[in-house]
Parts: structure tokens; C-alpha cells; sequence
């Protein structure tokens, strides 16, 4: 999930740098809804784990 919020990240920039404004705006909020997305699931991952008895990465 990080990877894809990361290529959308690129295409966003990318499409800045030639002038597409809507597209930008669309695969930025994308990639940061992706990145939120991975942050919750990792956090939740570790404390399932930490409860489980083993400890955290």
C-alpha cells in the first residue's frame, strides 16, 4: 500500500510539473489517503502483535 500511495505521489508531481492541475490535485489526495490507510493498519498490525505476547518489530 505504501508503494502505491509513493507512485501516486510521483504522478502527482509529475503532473504539476506539466501544468495538469486537476490531475495533481486528484493523485495527491489519493496518496494521501493511501498513506493514512497504511499508517492505521501498521499501527494496528503492531499493537495486535504487542498483544499477542511477542514483542513489537
Amino acid at each position: 500500500m505504501l508503494g502505491w500511495a509513493l507512485t501516486f505521489l510521483v504522478v502527482a508531481l509529475i503532473a504539476a510539473a506539466l501544468g495538469f492541475g486537476g490531475i495533481a490535485g486528484t493523485s495527491a489526495g489519493i496518496a494521501q489517503i493511501l498513506f493514512f490507510v497504511f499508517i492505521v493498519l501498521f499501527v494496528v498490525a503492531m499493537i495486535a502483535r504487542a498483544l499477542r505476547g511477542r514483542p513489537p518489530l
